[in-house]
């Protein structure tokens, strides 16, 4: 179905958030799904998780982050805007219930995210612990609305320009698991390498990690195959099959392989749309 843009904010350095319509997803959407949108006619699907969602306005909110032509196109929209396509919800949503003490971890852009489930998980009783990083201070997103929901709150910068100096991985262990704090269940959510990184330390205190792949989705029907990824040795397909899984048993190697598959032509076709962007192209 169609949908218009209500608000749109940037975040930090090409990241924006967007108020969408999207009554029908607003209403059943859970935490951990995800939609898919097309700008135009011809253009590609894009998978985003949900952000937020507002069931009594009828709003989808997503957070995205600028990095092809999809995503650049989609930046230059507008409210008043309208949207071809905005499907959803898909994937199968976070397994939530009371365990215990989780540790909700976001990197970069992927704070987005692990923002529901966090919210999920507080509201199922949880106690929350919640590590937000991004490489320098200006590149974290929504600090409040994560402390907002968390007992506990570390923000982590690779710089050190604001909070604990280092990965959010650094900050898991250091302040937490070498203390001995038990930690009964960690969500982790953001770029490849950060998650592999909090897998291999959650992994050494033999704490149960769950980790979302959905940033190598594609067409997110499970046509495509472009998402396949390697599970404990068997093949799955993130966008059926998740977005979520075991993080202790995802083969980082062969995911990171499969993200740079595509890098080349997905730059030519940036730079294209960049070029046309700044009239020095074609169409």
């Amino acid at each position: 179905m169609a949908a218009k843009i209500l608000e749109k904010r940037q975040l930090s350095e090409n990241v924006f958030k967007m108020v969408l319509e999207g009554e029908r997803i607003a209403r059943k959407r859970k935490a951990g799904q995800f939609v898919v949108l097309r700008i135009h006619e011809e253009g590609e699907r894009i998978p985003l998780t949900i952000a937020d969602a507002d069931p009594e306005k009828g709003t989808v909110t997503i957070i995205f982050q600028v990095v092809g032509k999809s995503t650049a196109h989609l930046s230059d929209l507008n409210p008043g805007d309208t949207l071809l396509d905005l499907v959803g919800p898909l994937g199968k949503p976070t397994h939530i219930e009371k365990v215990g003490t989780v540790a909700c971890i976001g990197g970069g852009v992927g704070i987005a995210p692990v923002y529901p489930i966090t919210q999920a998980m507080k509201h199922a009783g949880n106690h929350i612990i919640s590590i937000i990083g991004a490489r320098s201070k200006d590149l974290i997103i929504m600090e409040d609305e994560m402390k907002a929901v968390s007992d506990e709150f570390v923000v982590a910068t690779d710089d050190g320009s604001y909070g604990f100096k280092g990965f959010v991985s650094q900050a898991l262990e250091e302040k937490y698991l070498m203390q001995g704090r038990k930690i009964d269940m960690v969500v982790a959510i953001g770029p490849v390498p950060m998650m592999r990184a909090v897998c291999d330390t959650t992994k050494k205190y033999n704490v149960p990690t769950v980790v979302s792949l959905n940033s190598i989705m594609v067409d997110a029907t499970g046509m495509c195959g472009a998402c396949r990824v390697s599970v404990g040795g068997k093949t799955r397909f993130v966008c059926v099959d998740g977005p979520e899984f075991d993080g202790h048993q995802v083969d980082f190697r062969q995911l990171i392989d499969r993200q740079r598959i595509y890098l080349q032509e997905e730059k030519e076709s940036y730079d294209h749309y960049c070029s046309c962007r700044l009239g020095k192209g074609g169409n």
